[in-house]
């Protein structure tokens, strides 16, 4: 390198390097389009605007269950319960995270007299319009930040609600000395202020105050019981995993705990009425069995417990709440084929449909079906009537159901909870067994239960999967069955005949 070259350059130096530093007083340089034009600094962008979060999730058959703008993260309810259909205090602390920036956000409420809310410790103003209240907090809540509802009320424990169809009497059911809870479809809105839709989960604490002799329970672990000293006693429950409000449970009266294991050590505890827990124990006894008999085609239980709430009332069915399904105790004084049927439904269900959630209402079919399925082949194995006979039965008579109740994972709000959804669905997992095979159904199965624990689904999913475990194209083979006019012919019975719909 020649000396004259170094020599010249050093000015050079000095000088770009006192232009940086006076660019950087002042402010971003100009940069260059690719073409080597200047052009003006970039503007960070502005924060976007709160806007009012939805008022429903957007469920087509239940537009307004669920809300937008936020994920509930944890519900901490607080009852204090005085007597049966006695109104009584209560409160929901309820924590969360925003989805988008917040003027205003719904929670699913129904009834009850409202007493304060708040957001963020902050007093917040509060309209009623039907089942939705309505929050405007008294700052607007930046997209992504997590914040605190707390609301006060006074709980109407009598409120029940009524349906047409499977579901008839729903919301607080009252027992002799107390209440059990039915929050199916969606009336977990009459007990607590909720996120009302299948498709939001969240772990759920329940501590419950009751009067001496009283006995209160919820799903999930018992974490304390605490004894006042005016003898009222409260019990705190701990969900563990997240559920769906329409599968709480609640229920309070004169209880005795049964404790026992199932497979593995699992922790069995059933809720007996005192004067049932005699007239009970035979079939509620044979839930180990049905635990073993699932875990072979489903595999492992998918909650840390697992039990029988027998509800002494007059509810016609039972309820899949989750890790303590509700049983009538009619279901449960009757003949064992029957009681069993209903007990195998529940608990399949912990599996298929509390575990692996739905993520719409219309997705109910591989819920309900699954459960009536296993609730079938199992009654099979044990006594009952055979499986392919109660499908044919189903068979014959589903383009009627079609017309009526419409195709299994297409209902309609009124007709949600109908026969269609029932043996119909099972109907669609009986046909894809008759397609390729015992074996091949098992793994699908497995496989389903396996890879969607803990999750929301849907139809498309597991037409997916079947096709993957298959190496088929099974999309091609379900989509007719579950949805459509018309019921394609059964594979393996080619004798099998559907009767005309009737108008």
């Amino acid at each position: 390198m020649s000396s004259h070259h170094t020599s010249r350059r050093r000015p050079r130096l000095a000088l770009a390097t006192a232009i940086t530093a006076l660019a950087a007083l002042a402010g971003p340089a100009a940069q260059a389009d690719p073409a080597g034009r200047p052009t003006s600094p970039q503007a960070a962008p502005p924060a976007t605007a709160p806007t009012p979060g939805a008022p429903g999730a957007g469920d087509p058959l239940f537009p307004l269950d669920g809300n937008g703008g936020y994920r509930i993260s944890r519900y901490s309810l607080d009852f204090d319960w005085q007597a049966p259909r006695t109104a009584f205090p209560a409160s929901a602390t309820i924590t969360a995270r925003t989805t988008q920036a917040l003027s205003r956000f719904n929670l699913d409420f129904a009834g009850n007299t409202l007493r304060s809310v708040t957001v963020d410790g902050a007093e917040a103003r509060t309209t009623r319009d039907g089942d939705e209240l309505v929050i405007t907090p008294a700052r607007p809540l930046d997209k992504g930040s997590r914040f605190t509802v707390v609301v006060h009320w006074t709980a109407d424990p009598t409120q029940i609600r009524h349906r047409t169809d499977a579901i008839e009497d729903y919301g607080w059911i009252p027992t002799p000395d107390g209440t059990v809870v039915y929050p199916q479809p969606n009336g977990a809105r009459m007990l607590f202020p909720a996120d009302d839709h299948p498709s939001r989960r969240a772990p759920v604490t329940f501590r419950i105050t009751t009067p001496p002799g009283i006995q209160a329970v919820a799903g999930g672990r018992l974490t304390e019981r605490a004894e006042r000293p005016d003898g009222r006693v409260r019990w705190t429950y701990d969900s563990g995993q997240p559920v769906a409000a329409q599968l709480v449970q609640l229920a309070i009266g004169r209880f005795t705990f049964v404790e026992s294991e199932g497979p593995r050590g699992l922790p069995i505890r059933d809720v007996v009425p005192d004067a049932l827990v005699a007239p009970t124990e035979r079939y509620r006894a044979l839930t180990p069995t049905h635990l073993a008999w699932l875990e072979e085609r489903l595999g492992p239980y998918p909650f840390d417990r697992y039990g029988i709430l027998v509800g002494d009332t007059g509810l016609g069915v039972a309820l899949e709440t989750q890790t303590l399904s509700l049983v009538p105790k009619a279901d449960l004084l009757g003949n064992q084929v029957d009681a069993e049927r209903n007990l195998v439904h529940e608990l399949a269900h912990q599996w298929l449909g509390n575990s692996n959630g739905i993520r719409e209402w219309s997705d109910l079919w591989l819920s309900e079906g699954h459960a009536r399925f296993y609730e079938r082949l199992y009654s099979e194995e044990h006594g009952g009537t055979s499986l392919e006979a109660s499908m044919r039965t189903a068979y014959e008579q589903h383009d009627q159901w079609r017309r009526d109740f419409g195709a299994p994972a297409e209902p309609t709000e009124p007709n949600l909870f109908k026969r269609m959804r029932y043996d119909g669905s099972a109907l669609v997992f009986y046909a894809l067994r008759q397609e390729v095979g015992d074996r091949m159904f098992r793994k699908i199965e497995k496989e389903w239960a396996k890879r969607y624990q803990g999750k929301v689904t849907g139809s498309r999913e597991y037409f997916a999967l079947a096709s993957e475990v298959t190496g088929r194209d099974m999309d091609a083979f379900l989509r007719p069955w579950a949805y459509g006019p018309k019921t394609p012919p059964m594979p393996g019975h080619p004798d099998w005949v559907v009767r005309p719909a009737i108008r």
